[in-house]
């Protein structure tokens, strides 16, 4: 008829119901037919769809759907002769084709088809909510795990992870982490939750401004983070200077959950750009051991216990404070990884020419 059914949302909702119905009755009949009068300009519809033609314009999106399984088995860190039920959740599971593959793939285990495909999810977020009204009996086990790693921003922009993605909650965890500048008295501490290199790249949950910190070199004051997460999925924030044992900030952070489809795109995003975000982190990290070295070369000269000339340890110090002062400028922070090594290198070289490698004990492996 040469119409173009685009023109009309109303043809296209009730093509849409059409196919859906037939989609349904394909997974217990080998033929559905597709019947809709009037569909478009007085025009109706009619035509038959086979099983197997069902599955052959579906083999890719059916394909797909053993990702997040393989995904789930790799995440959990489990082998898949480990799994003892696979129980099927989703209107989408009864389709004959998915559960082929899913038992393919399980090496012909049989599925568990005990639960309403439909009222799986139903039954879970019952569980769930009994759960937080402490309503359920000790016989059953349940645990949550949180779908996106929490971690906060360090200086060089990249995302240190404290709560890995997939572990179970109620949980808490800790890190340390010390000032970024001599006599820093006060910071601010970024709350993220994704899985990109870069803290701009993830999800920003707070922020914490700490003050009182005690006056001193960079690296020297110790700083510890608590991530507190509770089964109502509420983070709380402790930050504790660890000299006084004081806390010095705390925030409570009422987490929300994203919508499911912005987790799936996060997560995406992380694994399509994950050799990238893979030779940043190397970056960052050869820039840190550089740093660490230099300032580790500084903190032996000014203990002032080295058998060396005065001459040697100003040559030392000088080169030292180059490099710190390189690595600290704005347009330094996400060079290429092998100008890190390199500079690291000619300090190593220095401190070998005059004998001081030996003295420092200081193991650069790292630098290679």
């Amino acid at each position: 008829h040469k119409k173009d059914l685009k023109q009309s949302k109303k043809a296209l909702r009730r093509l849409r119901t059409a196919c859906e119905r037939a989609k349904r009755t394909l997974s217990s009949q080998t033929q559905a037919n597709i019947e809709i009068d009037a569909l478009f300009e007085g025009i109706d519809f009619y035509t038959t769809i086979t099983r197997t033609q069902f599955e052959e314009l579906n083999e890719d999106v059916f394909r797909s759907t053993l990702e997040p399984v393989e995904k789930a088995l790799r995440d959990a860190k489990f082998d898949k002769a480990q799994i003892n039920d696979i129980v099927l959740v989703g209107g989408s599971t009864r389709i004959p084709k998915i559960q082929r593959l899913l038992q393919n793939f399980f090496d012909g285990k049989e599925l568990n088809k005990s639960i309403n495909p439909d009222e799986g999810v139903v039954y879970g977020a019952a569980i769930q909510a009994a759960i937080l009204r402490r309503m359920v009996t000790k016989d059953l086990l349940l645990l949550n795990v949180i779908p996106l790693s929490l971690g906060i921003e360090v200086p060089s922009g990249a995302m240190t992870t404290i709560i890995k993605r997939n572990a179970t909650f109620p949980t808490y965890r800790t890190h340390t982490f010390s000032t970024e500048h001599d006599n820093q008295t006060n910071m601010a501490i970024k709350i993220f939750e994704g899985e990109r290199a870069m803290a701009k790249d993830n999800n920003f949950l707070g922020e914490l401004v700490l003050t009182g910190i005690p006056a001193a070199p960079k690296g020297v004051p110790q700083i510890e983070i608590k991530l507190d997460l509770d089964a109502s999925f509420s983070l709380k924030v402790v930050i504790t200077e660890k000299s006084s044992g004081k806390n010095v900030a705390v925030k409570n952070i009422v987490k929300s959950y994203l919508p499911v489809k912005e987790i799936k795109r996060m997560a995406i995003e992380a694994q399509r750009l994950a050799f990238e975000d893979k030779r940043r982190k190397e970056c960052i990290s050869a820039k840190n051991a550089c740093e660490s070295y230099a300032i580790s070369i500084e903190n032996a000269i000014e203990d002032g216990n080295l058998k060396v000339s005065k001459e040697e340890r100003r040559e030392i110090a000088s080169e030292c404070k180059q490099l710190v002062n390189w690595l600290d400028h704005p347009d330094h922070q996400l060079v290429k990884r092998e100008e890190y090594v390199s500079r690291g290198k000619a300090l190593e070289k220095t401190c070998a020419r005059i004998a001081m490698k030996t003295l420092f004990n200081v193991d650069i492996q790292y630098l290679n």
